[in-house]
């Protein structure tokens, strides 16, 4: 049986085509129907040709939530009809790291994430086979809707996984660069954990009034050091987010980090060197950190807040197409034309 999947095949080139349905590989496995799924700004990365592998042809995406129609015999915690979400990355889910949700440190190096490669096809499809299921896959909880756990498998838990490693905390001053998604969603993460004050940057007028209607004190990156400067008395921000990955902007970062301020940066590193301002870090006693997020680790603080309605991850939802239209979704958000923020798409 074939199914429709959207797949890559060179820079640019996201065709929703035919693909083998997924299988049981493991006892351990579960096959998903998938009931939504969605773009990640790191998905741009495959799609502009700067892949994590050599393959083409597999399947893309690692963002998605649906329906368990098929378990191996030694899933326990799953059945048939279940609706479940998905964690981006998964692990080996039998190690002490996994079982705790700490996948990123995966004790027997089977971490990975979907739609890299091959080696473990995306959800970007009508279907996935999910892994370690048991571990890798989790009912959506009551009073989470679809869209909420969506946001949960990954954009909403980097984001809030960014705001912790930035040290935000009750009355901080904070800077957000970068108002994409994952960059709103740590503004709102910042003002959940108690910033008196956030700074939201970013060179899209739409975007920084997305900003500003949750509270947030909006700026062009042109702008932003100067008046964060005055604004805060040359104090600067002790807590700094950045959601997009690139040389100007880490360096922006840096620029707006107070004396003993932290510095988070959760955008997919797209340069391979980076020139650290030592000197000026080592004379600030600045803290620096760097990296990706385990999800399902997040999920414990997230999953009430949400149910609360302090956090409403789905509002940054600008699209919902279907499957067939992938290429066209992908060509939107690369480009964020017509409002492009989160799009999701329904197979």
């Amino acid at each position: 049986m074939a199914m429709k999947a959207l797949r890559y095949f060179g820079a640019r080139d996201i065709r929703c085509e035919a693909m083998d349905d997924p299988v049981l590989q493991s006892p351990r496995d579960a096959v998903i129907k998938v009931e939504r799924c969605s773009i990640c700004g790191s998905d741009l990365h495959i799609y502009h040709g700067h892949g994590f592998s050599e393959d083409i042809g597999f399947c893309v995406g690692h963002e998605a939530v649906g329906e368990v129609v098929e378990v191996g015999r030694a899933v326990t915690r799953l059945k048939p009809g279940d609706k479940v979400m998905m964690s981006a990355a998964v692990g080996c889910g039998a190690c002490r790291s996994c079982l705790a949700g700490d996948i990123n440190r995966c004790e027997t190096n089977s971490g990975a994430c979907y739609g890299l490669s091959a080696k473990l096809q995306g959800c970007q499809a009508e279907a996935m086979r999910v892994p370690a299921a048991d571990i890798n896959a989790v009912k959506i909880p009551e009073g989470v809707s679809a869209d909420q756990a969506l946001m949960l498998t990954d954009a909403m838990a980097t984001a809030w996984f960014g705001a912790r490693n930035a040290d935000i905390a009750s009355g901080k001053t904070v800077a957000v660069v970068g108002l994409g998604p994952i960059g709103l969603m740590a503004v709102d993460s910042a003002f959940v954990m108690g910033a008196a004050r956030v700074f939201a940057i970013d060179p899209v007028p739409e975007r920084r009034a997305l900003a500003q209607a949750n509270g947030a004190i909006a700026l062009h990156p042109d702008e932003a050091p100067d008046l964060i400067q005055e604004a805060t008395r040359g104090r600067m921000c002790e807590s700094v987010v950045e959601a997009v990955g690139l040389t100007p902007t880490i360096k922006l970062a840096l620029r707006l980090a107070g004396r003993r301020g932290a510095v988070s940066v959760i955008g997919v590193a797209q340069d391979k060197r980076f020139d650290f301002p030592m000197s000026r870090a080592f004379g600030a006693g600045l803290t620096f950190r760097i990296g990706t997020c385990s999800v399902p680790e997040t999920w414990p603080e997230l999953v009430p807040l949400i149910q609360a309605g302090r956090l409403k991850p789905e509002r940054y939802i600008s699209h919902v197409m279907p499957l067939s239209d992938g290429a066209k979704a992908y060509a939107m958000s690369d480009a964020k034309t017509e409002g492009a923020l989160k799009l999701v798409l329904t197979p």
